[in-house]
């Protein structure tokens, strides 16, 4: 009994934290929540990876039938039919340094263009930053992208024409390709979200765009069509790819790359802007 008087109180349960909602703080706090849910970005891509590979037959062999129908084809036609000048590289090696940045980009782009529609029940149930996924849909281009390495790996090593020491700054333009297609993706993605066509417009960019990013030919070569080339803001990063990659490759175009750098700013500042002024009604309408 005595035990009993001189027993130690229970400790106070602590105090049950008070959520505020006022007008506002969303906008303030919305770049710290994206840090915060930065676990759930990569579960998202992680989930993504496992849907596209996951019981496939071929598995990482799937990302190897395009570029590699792409590079005889393109070989074929620009190399052999219009017999593009390849600047004493191997032309499959010519075509291949400019699917490596191609590929990166419309993996990319195409993914975080069908994110949030592809996302609706989550989207229209909780609460997180939205940016979140199209941002998870990179994963998988990323993936992809290695396994396209790989394939020119092989090929160099066949051709005996080893990159120098310019490939130890391929990561930056390996960034600087996921921004363009990040950039273009917010776009595509919130408009898509109102506006369902918009589905339809990817297939169509991608089909015409190969075609006028120098994948095939090399722009130096085309010297009266350079400025005009510069406007495409892959054609920078095709470019850099190849002076990375080829050991053969000219003095790097400066004038180029600054001009895709000013592109990709201009495109990933205005898509983060429409993205964030379509959030709010993201939710309601999707």
């Amino acid at each position: 009994m005595a035990d009993a008087l001189h027993a130690t109180p229970a400790p106070a349960a602590p105090p049950v934290p008070t959520l505020v909602i006022e007008a506002g703080r969303l906008s303030q706090n919305y770049w710290r929540d994206l840090w915060r849910y930065r676990e759930l970005l990569g579960f998202l891509a992680w989930r993504d990876i496992m849907v596209r590979y996951k019981q496939t037959s071929l598995g990482v062999a799937w990302a190897l039938v395009q570029p590699l129908i792409t590079l005889v084809v393109f070989t074929f036609v620009f190399g052999d039919i219009a017999k593009m000048p390849a600047g004493g590289v191997p032309y499959p090696l010519l075509v291949l340094s400019g699917l490596l940045p191609w590929q990166l980009f419309s993996s990319a782009f195409s993914g975080a263009s069908g994110s949030l529609v592809g996302n609706a029940n989550l989207i229209s149930k909780i609460y997180f930053p939205r940016l979140v996924v199209p941002m998870s849909a990179l994963a998988v281009a990323l993936i992809d992208f290695l396994v396209v390495c790989a394939l020119y790996a092989l090929f160099a090593l066949w051709y005996h024409d080893l990159p120098s020491w310019h490939v130890l700054l391929l990561p930056a333009l390996i960034l600087l390709a996921l921004l363009t297609a990040l950039g273009a993706g917010l776009w595509m993605t919130a408009l898509t979200v109102k506006y369902r066509d918009f589905r339809y417009v990817v297939p169509f960019l991608l089909s015409a765009g190969i075609y006028v990013t120098p994948v095939a030919f090399r722009t130096d070569m085309h010297p009266n069509w350079r400025g005009l080339l510069a406007l495409n803001p892959l054609t920078g990063v095709v470019d850099g790819f190849r002076w990375c990659l080829l050991d053969t490759e000219p003095t790097f175009y400066w004038a180029g790359f600054i001009t895709s750098l000013l592109l990709v700013a201009i495109l990933l500042v205005t898509g983060v802007w429409y993205f964030r002024r379509m959030e709010r009604e993201f939710a309601d309408i999707i």
